[in-house]
């Protein structure tokens, strides 16, 4: 669900009709910021950080990225130091409060449990943004793109405030080595270490196949409580295909036999599992319950929904797309820097379109997906395949990886309202993912009305269940 689509609005709306409202967790310590730069509209984040058990924390928050009213709208948004193997503490302070304040706003007003979904890919601030969502009571962990092996095991070291570690690549010259992000609760403490023991979250790695699932429930650390199958219609990253890389006429990567999951194999495991990729409609959820699924995961229709995240203007003109049934969702296997397919929705005036990708200045700045690699002293350095290729080539990546490859981390934030100005007026622009369950949408609307709430899409996809 992007960076801030799936948000606390929408989430609260969701788990508050009984369902599991889950958050995502991407991008959340840029998205505070700039919240806090267009001067906290309704003040949420600042009642939401009126709880937070560090309030010294707060202040410097406060002090460094809240604008009462709001910056200019010309102005360019401050931000934050990046994240580092060594762990930087402004980025580490952030992203423990956004995530706190994610959670928070989302479980308020009732009873039913939240969760928060990551992507493995995005490793840097893995462990802060796990322990400020734990903090905040976090029910769910949903974690995909990725093999994320270690996880139990953080959320258990996190139960009792003690100090977790998580693997990460590097890239050498000649092979990948593992180095470990440490994370040390009691550093950011500003009393005595919490004695009260906190709530910990089940664990919902999304998987591919059967063989990763195997994997997962083989070699994890700890325990896992369910697994979310996904398929590769579903919108955002899909897994690979497995075996030789083949293309459509379009430039498609083509999903064949091996790529389906052997649902029996899931079942045999054991565990409650959510089946994911067009499965927003009636007759697919009695389909999964019939496959012997606890439920469903939806994203694209929620993400078209009144309370997603996404600008009205965007959600408008792709619900129109679809009641017209001219919607497009492209599976680009260049577009993200991870190297996995991401499915990107056909929009004018937005980087899916080549000339408005070509015309954009390639940068940088916000750096979740970078990856790391081994300079020749020995020290670790960081590149993206979507910054500028003569920077990535001189880092020694190659220049093929950045063929394609767009800012995911800027477009997405672009998709929720909050695009980075740049120094010559320049804004960036939206990338907009759904999965192939698009086509579906009219169901959830009524004539040519482009707007529907959350509680239609629950009340539609139930209707027959």
């Amino acid at each position: 669900m992007g960076a801030a689509v799936s948000n606390w609005v929408l989430a609260r709306a969701v788990s508050s009709l009984g369902q599991l409202g889950v958050v995502s967790g991407t991008g959340l310590s840029h998205v505070l910021v700039r919240r806090l730069q267009d001067g906290d509209p309704g003040g949420h984040v600042h009642r939401a950080l009126s709880h937070f058990p560090f309030p010294a924390m707060v202040q410097r928050i406060l002090s460094s990225y809240f604008i009462p009213g709001g910056r200019d709208s010309d102005a360019p948004y401050a931000k934050p130091r990046m994240d580092t193997l060594e762990g930087d503490r402004e980025s580490e302070e952030l992203s423990l409060a956004s995530n706190f304040v994610e959670v928070f706003l989302a479980r308020e007003g009732h009873n039913n449990p939240v969760g928060i979904n990551y992507l493995e890919k995005i490793q840097f601030p893995h462990l802060p943004s796990i322990y400020g969502a734990m903090l905040a009571g976090v029910a769910v962990v949903i974690m995909g793109a990725g093999i994320p092996l270690e996880i139990p095991a953080v959320l258990d070291r996190f139960v009792n405030h003690e100090p977790a570690s998580y693997p990460v690549p590097v890239q050498g010259a000649d092979k990948i080595e593992l180095a470990r992000m440490q994370f040390d609760p009691a550093e950011f403490v500003e009393e005595a270490t919490p004695a009260t023991p906190l709530g910990r979250p089940a664990f919902f790695p999304i998987v591919s196949s059967s063989v990763l699932a195997k994997t997962l429930v083989r070699r994890a650390t700890g325990s896992i409580e369910g697994l979310v199958v996904e398929g590769n219609r579903a919108g955002g990253h899909n897994a690979p295909p497995r075996g030789a890389g083949e293309f459509d006429e379009s430039g498609q990567p083509v999903y064949g036999l091996r790529d389906e999951v052997r649902l029996k194999q899931i079942r045999d495991l054991g565990l409650p599992f959510w089946l994911a990729g067009t499965y927003g409609s009636p007759d697919r959820v009695d389909e999964a319950l019939a496959e012997g699924a606890t439920g469903v995961q939806v994203g694209t229709a929620f993400a078209l929904c009144q309370e997603s995240g996404l600008t009205t203007d965007v959600r408008h003109a792709l619900v129109r797309q679809a009641l017209r049934g001219e919607a497009v969702v492209f599976t680009d296997p260049d577009a993200s820097p991870t190297g996995f397919p991401f499915k990107v929705a056909r929009l004018e005036g937005t980087l899916s379109e080549s000339a408005v990708f070509e015309g954009r200045r390639r940068i940088c700045d916000i750096g979740l997906l970078r990856e790391m690699y081994r300079k020749p002293d020995g020290s670790i350095g960081y590149r993206c395949p979507a910054e500028p290729e003569q920077t990535y080539t001189a880092k020694g990546g190659d220049a093929a990886s950045t063929e394609g490859r767009k800012c995911l981390c800027n477009a997405l934030i672009a998709n929720v309202g909050m695009p980075q100005i740049r120094n010559d007026g320049s804004t960036e622009l939206p990338l907009l993912t759904l999965g192939d369950d698009v086509a579906g949408i009219p169901r959830f609307c009524d004539g040519d009305n482009p707007e529907f709430t959350a509680a239609d899409v629950v009340r539609v996809l139930l209707r027959q269940a």
